[in-house]
């Protein structure tokens, strides 16, 4: 995994979290790697691992089972979603609506390729 630097490594191991989830990965009561595991994986000090299951666990997008590990839960999707909904809301837009102002992209024309872009997804599924 690669690394930014405009954002803290835990808060992107996350944001790692979040995308499985989203994507369906990673379903409600699965097992979500070791703290130990994961720091090898990514790479990272397990002193950083732990800080985003600590923060995960906060947030009740994972739980720990004593002695079993940590688990996805069961209000995990929906908590995800909210989370990265509103980060993309706070972060993302007022770029994407910065640069649209400076293009000339008025709203009507964003519309209508988000229409084209949804009708091929709808076209691609068996």
């Amino acid at each position: 995994m690669e690394f930014s630097k405009q954002k803290s490594i835990y808060m992107q191991i996350a944001d790692y979290f979040y995308v499985n989830i989203l994507l369906g990965k990673w379903k409600p009561e699965d097992k979500v790697p070791s703290v130990r595991q994961l720091a090898v994986d990514l790479e990272v000090n397990p002193n950083t691992v732990m800080r985003t299951y600590t923060h995960l666990q906060d947030k009740n997008i994972i739980v720990n089972q004593r002695g079993i590990g940590f688990y996805v839960s069961e209000e995990a999707p929906v908590q995800v979603r909210e989370i990265v909904k509103a980060q993309f809301m706070s972060d993302d837009l007022p770029d994407m609506f910065s640069t649209m102002e400076m293009l000339g992209i008025d709203i009507q024309e964003i519309t209508g390729l988000y229409q084209q872009w949804k009708s091929t997804l709808n076209t691609s599924k068996p």
